[in-house]
């Protein structure tokens, strides 16, 4: 279920980032037409920007997950991680794909 939302709420700053480079307004028109913050629609252009780039994007856990977590990779792949997943191994993994690619 938190997986869906985190889905949906990606493709809703999509949808929002192009709706506003395609609008022809300003970032700040555009924001306040809709009643976003600005800063946090930069902070998800840049987020978008950098997944699109095959970027890592940071993540700060509030809380220890009990659940998995899935890493997507830039080439529609994903692994999932399960705590106490050893992270030797996942740099090993990365190195790999990054040398594939």
């Amino acid at each position: 279920m938190a997986r869906q939302r985190g889905v949906v709420l990606w493709d809703k700053w999509r949808e929002l980032a192009a709706a506003q480079e395609g609008s022809g307004q300003t970032v700040a028109a555009f924001c306040r037409e809709r009643g976003i913050s600005r800063p946090q629609f930069f902070c998800w252009k840049r987020r978008l920007r950098e997944a699109a780039d095959g970027g890592f994007i940071e993540l700060k856990a509030a809380v220890v997950a009990a659940a998995p977590i899935e890493l997507r990779l830039r080439n529609g792949r994903s692994l999932w991680l399960r705590p106490g997943f050893d992270a030797g191994l996942l740099r090993q993994v990365l190195a790999a794909l990054e040398e594939a690619s």
